[in-house]
């Protein structure tokens, strides 16, 4: 563990359009700031870039809900087209309320509205875009790690971070969605404690630990830091972020 690393928001990346080559530009951003990468440094990149750059635009007057839609839409109190879109993009609704449809992702993740976004997307003309999640976070984290390794001549670890709340406590925290080159998970189980104990179950989550700490320097809204180089933190044994989630034999709330 790191007694100290620095987090160092990546400036004037342009905005990304689909089919943009995500990794030239952020390359070319990080060496404009001055910035060296070396061996075990991590690049946090917001799940929104990543998006864009693979085209997962969706104009939501091109979607016909269905039955399933329109009345799930009077439950949540939801335009129906944008509730289609939310099921479409899931394996299971779990919850809704009015304001919020909560789903696994056919990612695996359990969040709400199945990670389609508003915030930050450039509208169409006639109608309104929404931005889905990377079909293959893990995938993307990969293809951009291949590209800064053989720019930086180094091997670095990237995360795909993305924003979600929290089914206890209030606001968003940022989290791995991908990752390629760096641990997801810690089984500290087994590992005395300060006194010598075994511990028994303990295990954490570097992924998310530095998506989050990365969240705090690149923001929500106007930034404009969609990047974050993290300094100081081992990078671990590599697995990728699926593997974060829980089983749902293991979930105790569903």
């Amino acid at each position: 563990m790191a007694s100290q690393y620095t987090v160092m928001g990546i400036e004037n990346v342009p905005l990304i359009a689909a089919g943009d080559d995500l990794a030239a530009i952020l390359i070319a951003a990080v060496d404009a700031q001055g910035l060296r990468p070396v061996d075990d440094d991590i690049l946090v990149v917001a799940q929104k870039i990543v998006s864009k750059a693979e085209g997962r635009f969706v104009d939501l007057a091109t979607v016909e809900p269905s039955p399933e839609a329109v009345e799930l839409a009077r439950t949540s109190e939801k335009e129906p087209c944008h509730v289609e879109l939310i099921l479409r993009e899931s394996n299971e609704l779990v919850r809704a309320k009015p304001g919020v449809i909560v789903v696994e992702h056919r990612l695996g993740h359990v969040l709400a509205n199945g990670g389609i976004d508003r915030s930050n997307v450039e509208g169409q003309a006639g109608g309104e875009t929404v931005l889905l999640l990377p079909a293959d976070p893990d995938a993307s984290a990969a293809a951009l790690k291949a590209q800064f390794d053989a720019h930086w001549s180094c091997n670095l670890g990237v995360i795909i971070a993305d924003s979600v709340g929290r089914a206890w406590r209030m606001g968003t925290v940022g989290i791995a969605i991908g990752a390629a080159g760096v641990a997801a998970l810690d089984d500290q189980r087994g590992n005395p404690d300060l006194f010598g104990r075994a511990m028994e179950t303990t295990m954490t989550c570097p992924a998310d630990t530095i998506a989050s700490a990365a969240s705090l320097v690149m923001g929500e809204g106007a930034e404009a830091i969609p990047a974050a180089l993290v300094h100081g933190i081992a990078c671990g044994t590599p697995a990728p972020a699926r593997t974060i989630n829980r089983p749902k034999a293991e979930d105790m709330f569903r």
